[in-house]
């Protein structure tokens, strides 16, 4: 009697590093041919774990060393506690647990939480990825998201399509990468499907992507993917350590440490992109590392063969170069740096917690990452101050209004400034700007908690985007210094915008609002502050007077109402 698995047949869809352009991953999906098994496979967990085990056993005809995902429910491994079958099909397709990332899927909501992280524990200590898949359209709680700590997070297709067009989307995008650097895990969007899709997945933070623009589904894994190369990585404006290792990962080729040189050679042969073996002992920890190409030089004389292909491999290997996963991209370089010349283009293996290889770093995909990072960096600071352009606090603003922090919008400029420079000359109106922005610069900076940006908008425009707390400070020393170009005294506008937890729906609207801020500022004599607050009319005079006579006001620090 035909078996319900009979029609069942399975594709795999690559999983793409956006840093690299390279496969990371396949994920494996059930394609029935009849029937409906993948919603009986919802209500009823053992055939859900069925599933799994079939998918995995499917990859292992295929002749690929990627890393795999497979699709789980949920409320199937809340309610089996762990997945006998699963740990079943990845001994017997000789894999390694580590090398299989178990995609949560919702419903979540039928799934008891404690059960839930139960049974991830459970998988993690057999050594087991986790990642939460279609998030942004299903029913996970944040709260669970946070507990769960996956190692990555899926973004539901359905907002890759808005993320170009939709700036809220975007921003939702942009925060949740935040999120997950804030538990360790790597962001991914599913669903790609264009270049601009692609690009703003990149700008949003993404470091993985799957959709039709890399692949599609297929029966057997691409040999190849299409990634666009023309947007930099998302890895554009690191932090000062560097951005994460993980963002280079690229899958390892292991190989028990009792491989022969037959087997190493074999493998490489077979596989051209391989450019090495790592050998592990059974815990799957690093022990000997091989490159491919002084590994292949001896075995490609005319005995070499013979020589050296039933002898271990590890005699022909290295020691391992290792860094942890929670390294930086800085931290591999120093890695490199410290070891032979000759070795400078060997790969890097990465480790978990536990010691496991979980991944290869290439010193290519590295060197070529943090120099576009700073070129693109270089590229967007204004040549006279050195200060970012308004993209930077753009980006900012967008983050800001998803996670719903208060926040307030300034801009400053100089009084006549056209003046000064026919008046003073140029030069003295280029120190002038100057001057200003590392004024500018050195009050954000005494932030310690750095929640002051500026940015350089061009000409005598300056934006600053604080904290309410901050900006008086700031104020004070912008306002309160006697600026002069060329012997000419000259003073400086302020116009400030109070921006409370959804009083603007992005930056354009902030901006909007400091249009007639800043006429009210430049209508006053002397050096000036205005603030107002969307939605409301009027505004206060914090500092400058209507007429001659009029005495300036106390210079106060705005309070959030």
């Amino acid at each position: 009697m035909p078996s319900w698995s009979d029609s069942l047949r399975f594709a795999f869809q690559p999983v793409v590093n956006l840093a690299t352009g390279s496969v990371t991953a396949l994920e494996i999906l059930a394609r029935p041919e009849t029937g409906d098994v993948l919603a009986a496979a919802r209500r009823a967990p053992d055939l859900d774990a069925e599933l799994a085990a079939l998918a995995l056993r499917s990859a292992a005809h295929q002749e690929t060393l990627l890393p795999l995902h497979v699709n789980v429910y949920a409320g199937t491994l809340a309610r089996l506690g762990t997945l006998t079958a699963l740990r079943a099909a990845v001994r017997e397709a000789g894999r390694h647990p580590w090398e299989v990332t178990v995609d949560l899927s919702a419903p979540f909501a039928p799934a008891p939480p404690r059960a839930l992280l139960d049974g991830v524990a459970a998988l993690r200590a057999e050594g087991f990825r986790i990642s939460a898949d279609g998030v942004g359209d299903g029913d996970l709680p944040l709260n669970l998201l946070v507990d769960l700590a996956p190692d990555l997070v899926k973004l539901d297709g359905s907002l890759a399509a808005a993320l170009p067009d939709r700036p809220e989307r975007f921003a939702a995008a942009a925060a949740l990468r935040r999120l997950c650097d804030g538990i360790g895990a790597l962001l991914a969007v599913e669903g790609v499907e264009t270049e601009r899709q692609c690009a703003a997945a990149r700008e949003a933070g993404a470091q993985l992507a799957q959709g039709h623009l890399f692949a599609p589904p297929m029966r057997r894994p691409a040999a190849g993917v299409h990634c666009p190369v023309t947007a930099a990585p998302a890895v554009a404006a690191p932090e000062p350590a560097g951005p994460p290792v993980t963002q280079f990962l690229r899958p390892a080729a292991l190989l028990p440490l009792s491989a022969s040189a037959g087997e190493v050679r074999a493998l490489l042969t077979g596989a051209p992109d391989v450019s090495g073996v790592v050998l592990v002992d059974a815990d799957g920890a690093p022990v000997r590392s091989i490159d491919r190409d002084r590994f292949l030089l001896p075995l490609s004389g005319r005995y070499g063969h013979a020589l050296y292909a039933d002898r271990p491999a590890a005699r022909l290997a290295d020691t391992p170069r290792t860094v942890r996963t929670d390294a930086t991209a800085w931290e591999v370089l120093g890695v490199v740096a410290a070891d032979e010349r000759s070795r400078t283009g060997d790969d890097v293996a990465a480790v978990d917690g536990d010691g496991r290889c979980v991944g290869v770093v290439r010193l290519t995909d590295i060197v070529r990452a943090l120099a576009e990072s700073r070129v693109e960096q270089a590229a967007s600071l204004n040549p006279l101050t050195r200060l970012p352009g308004s993209d930077a606090v753009r980006t900012e603003v967008a983050e800001r209004i998803a996670e719903g922090r208060a926040f307030t919008l300034s801009w400053l400029d100089v009084d006549g400034f056209k003046q000064v420079n026919d008046g003073a000359g140029f030069a003295a109106g280029d120190e002038l700007i100057r001057s200003v922005g590392r004024t500018l610069a050195g009050a954000a900076a005494a932030d310690g908690q750095s929640a002051t940006r500026i940015g350089h908008i061009g000409g005598d425009d300056f934006l600053i985007l604080a904290d309410a707390r901050c900006l008086g400070d700031l104020a004070a020393e912008v306002l309160d210094t006697p600026w002069s170009a060329g012997g000419m005294r000259v003073t400086l506008s302020l116009a400030t915008v109070v921006c409370e937890p959804g009083s603007v729906a992005d930056h354009q609207q902030a901006s909007a609002c400091l249009a007639p801020l800043k006429k009210a500022a430049k209508a006053l004599r002397g050096a000036s502050w205005v603030l107002g607050r969307p939605g409301r009319d009027g505004h206060e005079v914090l500092r400058g007077t209507a007429d001659e006579s009029a005495v300036s006001m106390t210079l106060t620090a705005p309070q959030q109402r």
